[in-house]
């Protein structure tokens, strides 16, 4: 079934929907009393699920013994991208109505806005170097080392959250453990990697009996 190109459209139309319930919700005036504070945290909640989400997607494919998921990582963390633009957007349209001095004096002076900045710059090459072309330009291997980057934007995105909201840090702390666990599985996997590759290694080696 993960084969099917439906279910891609499905996971896509999925992947929509926050976007779309926003925007009915903007459009029915149901954003509450601080509408771009509400939108602010709304695109930033989404980016950092959709990070987790598409860091997921190799420890589950390797668990559950479903190989295609490999499909849906792409689109994935391209929606995470997405939804770091709005973000980003909300904050430099509707927060600093496009007034750059402020916007880079923050960056550089408040800790929160300098981490958030940091995931997004973090985030963007990944998006550009995403198709297959940059795959074959960059090479299997470079593309994949650029490509790790995703785990320190998510981090990034992390401590941005745990900055801005300073009380109650619930959710920044969740979304920080859910990062550190998918880190911790895939150096986990890598070591295991480099184990049996040794042991092959040393078997090769010995002599013929």
């Amino acid at each position: 079934m993960l084969t099917s190109r439906w279910t891609k459209v499905a996971v896509f139309v999925l992947c929509l929907v926050p976007f779309f319930w926003l925007g009915w919700a903007a459009y029915q005036n149901d954003l509450g009393a601080n509408p771009i504070e509400y939108i602010t945290h709304a695109t930033g909640d989404w980016t950092l699920r959709f990070l987790c989400i598409c860091l997921a997607v190799t420890p589950l494919r390797t668990l559950l013994k479903q190989p295609n998921l490999i499909r849906f990582r792409r689109m994935l963390g391209l929606f995470a991208f997405f939804y770091g633009c709005l973000h980003l957007t909300t904050y430099v349209w509707l927060d600093k109505f496009f007034d750059w001095p402020e916007i880079v004096k923050d960056v550089y002076k408040r800790p929160f806005i300098t981490a958030g900045f940091t995931s997004w710059v973090l985030m963007a090459p990944l998006a550009l170097t995403s198709t297959a072309g940059w795959i074959r330009r960059l090479g299997g291997k470079r593309w994949r080392l650029l490509h790790r980057a995703i785990y320190v934007s998510a981090m990034a995105g992390v401590v941005h959250y745990y900055w801005l909201v300073k009380s109650d840090v619930r959710k920044p702390v969740m979304y920080g453990a859910i990062v550190s666990v998918l880190l911790l599985f895939r150096a986990a996997v890598a070591l295991m990697g480099k184990r049996q590759q040794a042991g092959r290694q040393t078997v090769s080696q010995m002599p013929a009996a």
